[in-house]
């Protein structure tokens, strides 16, 4: 199982930039899919931005354009830069990993519930 440690929440006002990050133990397996998660008090968790081992990324309607997901597994760590941020981004911000999933590397609804690995969370908030 990925182990997963999430860094470089913060806050900052509307319109500022954060990346996360998140270290991860070395991939074991060539077929993978990583992911950005979010969840805001009292708001069901939701997928932000999903990239598989081939790199292809998916990203939610509400980000896209503002948020872009790389993984440098050189570095072993999985970034979420996020631009133009607004109030709506303010959430505790999760990664996880699961390999050979068996669904899509896509965000769509429903999307995280077959992983099994997670990181702690890092917050992020947003003022306007």
């Amino acid at each position: 199982r990925v182990q997963l440690v999430e860094s470089g929440g913060g806050s900052v006002q509307a319109g500022g930039s954060l990346r996360l990050s998140c270290a991860h133990s070395r991939y074991t397996y060539r077929n993978y899919c990583v992911a950005w998660f979010r969840q805001a008090p009292g708001k069901e968790r939701e997928g932000v931005a999903a990239i598989d081992h081939d790199g292809s990324t998916s990203y939610a309607d509400s980000v896209k354009g503002r948020f872009t997901i790389s993984d440098d597994t050189a570095e072993n760590t999985l970034y979420l830069q996020m631009n133009s941020l607004k109030p709506d981004d303010t959430a505790m911000y999760y990664c996880a990993a699961i390999y050979w999933a068996p669904f899509a590397c896509t965000v769509a609804a429903g999307f995280g519930a077959g992983f099994p690995a997670w990181g702690q969370g890092t917050q992020v908030t947003v003022s306007s």
